[in-house]
């Protein structure tokens, strides 16, 4: 009779080793895994463990798989549908519902970072959420502490120094001195900064642009217009330091034409600041780059994008796609004609996109950002 052997003892791998293959697993694998064990729920939780992940993602995107999340106008009462897409070509990858409301139809994607969305609505600038779609959570921020949100400007930035994340608004009404505030994610709360924006008659008016504030060598960026006394007012750009909190201010390219008429947006293109501006109204847009941060003698006029219709920027990928509102001068065409995507280096064109009607748009990957948190809401 031949001798039974014992079956093999099954070695559990380490803990650390276990967790280093989930911070490599999708958004949703890790999310499904929390309901194993309270201790794994406590690890992947952790700071650490997040930003772990978020490493790992960012590894992996490039100009193929990068994502883009586009938020479309609605009519009030109904709720928008988020579309996410591949942002070289806006093909449809899933749609994602919006699990709050806002008094009015007017949102913007303020902001975009590490997989948390910053939403606003753009009539009253006061109702403000955070949101990562991918862990299904979001947090609605609290009201402002300033006195006049007429003319507000908003930014969304992650602080690299504290492993947090900040929302900056700005009041800039006319001829009146700013007040700025910031929000941070870790504190829950607003406080106000100082600045000297404003004194000495010296005023900012803050141009409005749909795209995104770009968030560049850990800074936000707006188009502001500078006046003092009777002089002539100046376009210029105004630079919030996230680390620092201090404002500073930036030439836009010399050569550039200078008319108030023309339309101007600012961006990031492969990690770098963008100067996106119209050549001839509607129909040439150019796209300047500065080479080296804060230097003004490093802007490069890039690519120049020629139309045969009048067009308006709607969305600038991080990879180069222009996403374009485009129309007749004698007639308009339907609305799911009016949109195209052009990729500005091979100047190749998309016109059956599916958009019908489009707001803001702005790059998005996913993470663990928000899974745990005061006042966060799940959905």
């Amino acid at each position: 009779m031949s001798q039974m052997t014992e079956p093999p003892i099954l070695n559990h791998p380490p803990y650390d080793i276990v967790l280093n293959i989930l911070t490599r697993l999708p958004v949703k694998s890790v999310v499904r895994l929390r309901c194993v064990s309270k201790s794994l729920y406590s690890s992947i939780t952790t700071p650490y463990f997040v930003s772990t992940h978020l490493n790992h993602t960012k590894n992996n995107i490039n100009h193929d798989n990068a994502c883009v999340i586009h938020l479309p106008f609605s009519y009030w009462p109904i709720i928008p549908v988020c579309t996410v897409a591949l942002g070289h070509s806006f093909d449809t990858i899933s749609e994602i519902r919006i699990p709050f409301d806002f008094p009015h139809t007017r949102v913007q994607i303020v902001g975009s970072c590490n997989g948390l969305l910053c939403l606003a609505d753009l009539v009253s600038g006061n109702v403000i959420y955070l949101w990562n779609p991918s862990v299904r959570k979001f947090k609605k921020l609290p009201n402002t502490c300033l006195g006049n949100l007429r003319f507000a400007k908003l930014g969304f930035a992650y602080h690299s120094e504290n492993n947090d994340y900040k929302v900056v608004r700005i009041s800039s009404p006319p001829s009146s001195a700013q007040e700025v505030e910031v929000y941070t994610l870790c504190s829950g709360s607003w406080r106000r900064v100082e600045t000297l924006l404003g004194a000495n008659g010296i005023y900012y008016y803050f141009k409005r642009s749909l795209l995104p504030t770009p968030l560049v060598s850990g800074a936000l960026h707006w188009i502001a217009v500078f006046t003092e006394g009777e002089e002539n007012p100046i376009d210029m750009i105004m630079s919030f330091d996230v680390n620092s909190e201090k404002f500073r201010k930036l030439a836009l390219p010399h050569g550039h034409i200078d008319d108030k008429n023309l339309e101007t947006h600012l961006s990031s293109f492969k990690g770098k600041l963008a100067f996106i501006t119209s050549e001839q109204p509607g129909f040439v847009f150019s796209i300047w780059v500065m080479r080296e941060y804060g230097v003004v003698d490093s802007w490069s006029k890039l690519f120049v994008v020629p139309f045969e219709r009048i067009a308006h920027c709607t969305a600038f990928t991080e990879y180069g796609s222009l996403l374009m509102f485009s129309y007749n001068n004698t007639s308009r065409f339907k609305y799911e004609d009016k949109f195209v995507l052009i990729d500005i280096e091979t100047l190749r064109e998309k016109k059956d996109l599916g958009i019908q009607i489009s707001l803001s748009a702005a790059t998005f990957m996913e993470s663990l950002v928000l899974l745990d948190g005061a006042n966060v809401v799940s959905y």
